[in-house]
């Protein structure tokens, strides 16, 4: 059973994040994917162009890059990302993050035993710009039926984490634009909505990167009234959620579009 890692990468990125993020996936990986596909979201800088450069003389077809002439944003990205790939497994990650090297041999391994789950994610640790712990391990849930009613708050699982099975998309269950910034949620949603089953391991699996621009980067007007309305309108009515998740979801609204420091404080205490 082959192993594709999909990933989206855009002109901010830095390059010595993306060199890292593929020593993680490749180099320091006890199950090496088959396939690592990079969907190059819009024209890249030289220093970026230069890096996929090398990768592409270690790696050779294993790397398949698919460049697009213009930004199209992650979802878009991942969408067209994921018809180039060909495993049977399929695992996300984030050009700036930090694969565990026992991270794949750990989902592959899970998927392999638990053949009911559809997509299986991990905790994760914290790093900061210089890859220093800034949190040790942020929790989630392990089970389906625990990560349902989860979801009346957060998002169950961390993105940058997840291997799926290919079996998990369909028509109804796909990458899509519709919300930017948070195409995760979407896709849970449309996961849950599908029966499709959901679980997580008891293990840190990625080494996610927060540095100083993090919350500012997420301070978006437009993103995060779409967020409310989809989630008041669509996540908290199809799956039967009641008021509290729209207390959930209008306190998480009010946070998003608050001063960063603010953002930091209560990310902090509830994260």
């Amino acid at each position: 059973m082959n192993l594709s890692v999909l990933m989206s990468i855009y002109y901010k990125e830095k390059p010595e994040y993306f060199h890292q993020t593929m020593e993680s996936i490749w180099t320091n990986q006890t199950l090496k994917p088959d396939e690592i596909i990079l969907v190059q979201d819009g024209p890249l800088t030289i220093e970026l162009e230069e890096i996929i450069a090398k990768w592409v003389l270690v790696l050779g077809d294993k790397l398949k890059t698919v460049p697009l002439e213009q930004n199209v944003g992650l979802g878009n990205a991942l969408s067209i990302g994921f018809k180039k790939c060909s495993g049977d497994f399929i695992a996300r990650m984030d050009t700036d993050d930090i694969a565990m090297p026992e991270r794949f041999e750990k989902q592959i391994s899970f998927l392999k035993q638990h053949h009911n789950v559809d997509v299986v994610g991990t905790w994760i640790s914290e790093i900061d710009e210089n890859g220093l712990l800034t949190r040790n391990v942020v929790k989630y849930p392990l089970f389906h039926n625990e990560m349902v009613p989860f979801f009346e708050k957060r998002d169950p699982m961390p993105h940058v984490t997840v291997m799926f099975r290919r079996e998990f998309f369909s028509d109804s269950v796909c990458y899509s634009g519709k919300l930017r910034m948070a195409e995760d949620t979407l896709l849970w949603y449309q996961g849950l909505l599908n029966n499709r089953i959901f679980a997580n391991i008891e293990y840190i699996g990625v080494q996610v990167r927060t540095s100083k621009d993090f919350f500012a980067r997420r301070a978006d007007y437009k993103k995060s009234i779409d967020l409310l309305k989809f989630r008041l309108f669509h996540i908290n009515r199809d799956l039967n959620y009641g008021i509290k998740a729209d207390i959930y979801a209008i306190a998480y609204f009010l946070m998003s579009i608050s001063p960063s420091f603010v953002k930091k404080l209560l990310y902090k205490l509830f994260r």
